[in-house]
């Protein structure tokens, strides 16, 4: 952890527990009605709008180096595709994502996610591939086949930070996670890396049913914000609850 001039509060004065680095993302982004989220996320969260709109994101990707403080990689958990569908919330001042799904090709980081964290991972069937620059993603969830997401993407644009007060700012620069406790009532995961370094998009998204199947109204006639991102190193602290 060497930069933190970036963050909108400071990093937590304790120990991170983990740590990952995400590579071949991509951020879809589609806009979708407040009142249409609003039954899927705990009513202590705010969902954020951005120009009168709340947004939904799809972001594949792919994990490597994924490992408790003081731990090597671990085989067959390490390194793994990823795939989430997120929303924009706020709570106490801190805005963050909160996750309708986290699908990943990992059984054993799919299992230790939902008994560490409660998060809601599902395991899936899953490829990233990168040839002459493009990324094919393709997944598709073992436990509900009609659950898929299949996309080619690549760059198409010069790198760059989004600037505060921006789109790609509202949707890429958040330092928490929030989710459900078991027990009732709302944590907050903080997490840390350096500022995005983005790039425009172009895609060929083939197949996704991702959001639909799970109950998430978005403007799928609208043509999607995409961006892809460079590597970034994450590390990430244990809950503590919110709300």
């Amino acid at each position: 952890m060497v930069r933190v001039d970036h963050r909108p509060w400071p990093v937590p004065q304790r120990p991170w527990v983990l740590r990952q680095r995400w590579f071949d993302l991509m951020f879809a982004h589609w806009p979708a009605p407040v009142d249409r989220l609003r039954p899927l996320v705990p009513a202590s969260l705010k969902i954020q709008e951005f120009a009168g709109s709340s947004w939904v994101g799809i972001v594949p990707f792919r994990i490597e180096g994924l490992s408790p403080r003081g731990v090597p990689d671990l085989p067959n958990l390490a390194a793994f595709p990823e795939l989430n569908l997120r929303l924009y919330v706020e709570a106490e001042g801190k805005p963050g994502v909160f996750f309708i799904s986290l699908d990943a090709a990992s059984a054993s980081a799919v299992a230790g996610a939902r008994l560490a964290f409660n998060l809601p991972y599902f395991h899936a069937q899953m490829s990233s591939t990168l040839a002459a620059g493009a990324v094919r993603f393709q997944s598709v969830r073992r436990r509900d086949a009609s659950i898929r997401f299949e996309a080619d993407y690549a760059p198409a644009g010069d790198a760059f930070e989004p600037s505060p007060g921006s789109l790609e700012y509202f949707l890429t620069e958040r330092y928490c996670l929030y989710a459900r406790r078991r027990r009732g009532g709302v944590k907050r995961m903080e997490i840390h890396h350096a500022p995005w370094r983005l790039r425009s998009a172009q895609a060929q998204i083939l197949e996704n049913t991702l959001a639909s199947r799970q109950g998430v109204v978005m403007d799928e006639r609208a043509r999607p914000l995409l961006h892809v991102a460079e590597p970034q190193d994450v590390i990430a602290w244990l809950p503590t609850r919110s709300q």
